[in-house]
C-alpha cells in the first residue's frame, strides 16, 4: 500500500465520516414536489441545489447556446428588480445564487444563512418565473459570451475537446458546441430563452437536493415556493441514444504553440452500467488515480515526457465514453503517444493486478466521505444520487459495491474497455513524430469544450 494510500486510511479512521453518519430524509412538499435532506444544525446555513434533466442537448438546431445564455441571464434581473439592484440585493443579504448548463442539465444552486432563508428563496423564485430579460442586459452578456467563445477558440484544450466532441458526435446533439458560438449566440433573443425556460425548466425534469439547518416542513414549503409554478410537464425532443463514430483516427490541428494538447477516446460505460465499479476501479488505476496511474508512472515518472497524464469515464446520458490526455513538448508528442496507447492496450491484455486493485479500492472506499465537507457539495450529492437512480440507501452499499469487484471483474471489464487501435485523438499544435494523421481546421472548435454532463462529477468513483 503506498504511503497516501497509508494516510487516506489514517485519516478515515481518526476523522468523523460524514457518509456514514449522514441521515438522508426523503421530503414530500404539499404540492407534491419530491426533495432529498440531510439537516445539519451546527451551523445557520442552508443549501439548495437542484438540476433538470436536458441541458444543451436539448437546444434546437440553429440555437446552441441558449442554455448557457439563460443560465447567465437568470441572474440579470427578476420581477421588480433591475439587473443591478437584483444582484445586489443577494449580496447584501449574503445569498449566494447561481446556474449553469451542460450538455444532459440545467443545474442551480442555492446557499444562504438561515435567517435569509425566505428572501433568498424569493428571489430564486423571481429569477425561475419572472426573469426580466431586458434588452441593455442580454445585450450585454451576448456580447461578452461571444468574446469569451472567441477567445477560447484560440486555446489548445477547448479546441482538443470540441474537435473529438464533434468529431465523435457528428450529427448529434452531443456534437453541437455546447455554449454555442459567437454568430448563434449572437442571434439569440429574449423569446428564444424564455422558448427554452418553459419547455425544458419544468417539474418533471426537476431533481431537488438539501443540506444544512433547515427542517423536512420548511423544505416542503419553500420547494413549492420556487418550483411550483413551473410548467408540469416539458416539451423538447427526445434525445437519441448514440455511440462515438469515427474512431481509430489521429488528427492534427495546426497551431503555433510549444507544447502540443492530446485528447483521446473511444466508447465507454453509462453510469447506469453494471459493470461502472469495475470500469472505476480500471480507470483508476489506468490514469484516473493521479501519482498511483500507471500512465503517470509511465509517461511522466520513467520518461518525464508530460508532466500531466489521465484517463476517467466520461458518462453521459445517452453515450458513455472511455477518455484520456496529456499535454507535452511538441518534439515529444510522438513519443507519449506510443507510450499512453501501450499501456490503453496493456490494461486489455493483462487488466489490472491484484495490488493494484486492492489499493484502488482503498482510495475509492476511504476517499469519499473526505469530499463531503460543505452543504452543498452534500445537497449536489443528493441531487447525484437520485439523478442517476442510485437508490435511497446507496451511501450504505457504495463501498460494498466497489468492494464486491473482483479480479476477474476488473480484468473482464479491462477487456471490454480499452482497445487502443479504436482511439480516436486529436491533437492540438505542432505535433511531431506522429505517423498516420489526418490534418483538420479548427472551425468546429469555435463554441468551446463541452462541460460536464452529470450534475456533480463522478470523482471517487460517484
Amino acid at each position: 500500500m503506498t504511503r497516501l494510500l497509508r494516510f487516506l486510511v489514517l485519516l478515515v479512521v481518526l476523522l468523523p465520516l460524514p457518509a456514514a453518519a449522514m441521515t438522508i430524509e426523503r421530503v414530500t412538499s404539499p404540492g407534491g414536489i419530491e426533495a432529498w435532506l440531510v439537516r445539519d444544525r451546527s451551523i445557520p446555513v442552508v443549501a439548495l441545489e437542484y438540476t433538470f434533466r436536458g441541458g444543451a442537448a436539448l437546444e434546437a438546431a440553429g440555437k446552441e447556446g441558449a442554455a448557457s445564455l439563460l443560465a447567465a441571464m437568470l441572474i440579470e434581473g427578476a420581477g421588480d428588480f433591475e439587473s443591478q439592484r437584483y444582484q445586489s440585493a443577494l449580496e447584501d443579504r449574503v445569498v449566494s445564487l447561481g446556474f449553469d448548463a451542460g450538455l444532459d442539465t440545467f443545474n442551480g444552486s442555492l446557499k444562504t444563512l438561515t435567517e435569509n432563508i425566505d428572501f433568498a428563496t424569493d428571489m430564486l423564485r423571481l429569477a425561475l418565473t419572472a426573469p426580466r430579460f431586458d434588452t441593455v442586459d442580454l445585450e450585454r452578456v451576448k456580447a461578452r459570451t461571444a468574446i469569451g467563445l472567441r477567445r477560447a477558440a484560440e486555446e489548445p484544450n477547448t479546441i482538443a475537446g470540441r474537435v473529438w466532441m464533434s468529431t465523435a458526435f457528428a450529427g448529434h446533439p452531443y456534437g453541437r458546441p455546447t455554449r454555442g458560438t459567437p454568430e448563434t449566440v449572437t442571434a439569440l433573443d429574449a423569446e428564444t430563452l424564455r422558448l427554452y425556460l418553459r419547455q425544458n425548466l419544468t417539474r418533471d425534469r426537476l431533481i431537488v437536493g438539501a443540506a444544512g439547518d433547515i427542517t423536512p416542513e420548511a423544505l416542503g414549503r419553500l420547494v413549492d415556493k420556487v418550483f411550483g409554478g413551473l410548467p408540469a410537464a416539458g416539451t423538447s425532443a427526445v434525445v437519441p441514444e448514440t455511440e462515438p463514430k469515427n474512431l481509430g483516427r489521429t488528427l492534427v490541428v495546426r497551431r503555433p504553440v510549444p507544447q502540443s494538447v492530446v485528447t483521446l477516446g473511444h466508447e465507454g460505460v453509462k453510469r447506469d452500467d453494471p459493470d461502472f465499479y469495475a470500469a472505476t476501479i480500471v480507470n483508476y488505476i489506468l490514469g484516473g488515480g493521479g501519482f498511483n496511474s500507471r500512465l503517470t508512472t509511465e509517461v511522466r515518472e520513467k520518461r518525464g515526457l508530460a508532466y500531466s497524464v489521465y484517463s476517467y469515464i466520461g458518462s453521459y446520458d445517452h453515450a458513455g465514453l472511455m477518455m484520456g490526455g496529456t499535454a507535452t513538448e511538441n518534439a515529444r508528442v510522438g513519443q507519449s503517444l506510443e507510450v499512453i496507447r501501450r499501456e490503453w492496450q496493456r490494461m486489455h491484455d493483462e487488466g489490472p493486478s491484484e495490488s493494484e486493485l486492492a489499493n484502488a479500492k482503498t482510495y475509492l472506499t476511504g476517499s469519499f466521505p473526505l469530499r463531503l465537507d460543505a452543504s452543498n457539495r452534500i445537497a449536489r450529492l443528493l441531487v447525484t444520487i437520485q439523478y442517476d437512480k442510485l437508490g435511497f440507501d446507496y451511501l450504505d452499499k457504495r463501498s460494498a459495491l466497489i468492494n464486491g469487484v473482483t479480479l476477474a471483474d476488473a480484468r473482464r471489464v479491462a477487456r471490454r474497455l480499452f482497445t487502443a487501435d479504436r482511439l480516436l485523438t486529436v491533437v492540438v499544435g505542432e505535433p511531431v513524430g506522429l505517423t498516420g494523421a489526418e490534418e483538420v481546421p479548427a472551425d468546429a472548435a469555435i463554441g468551446g469544450a463541452p462541460r460536464p454532463t452529470r450534475p456533480t462529477p463522478p470523482a471517487g468513483g460517484g
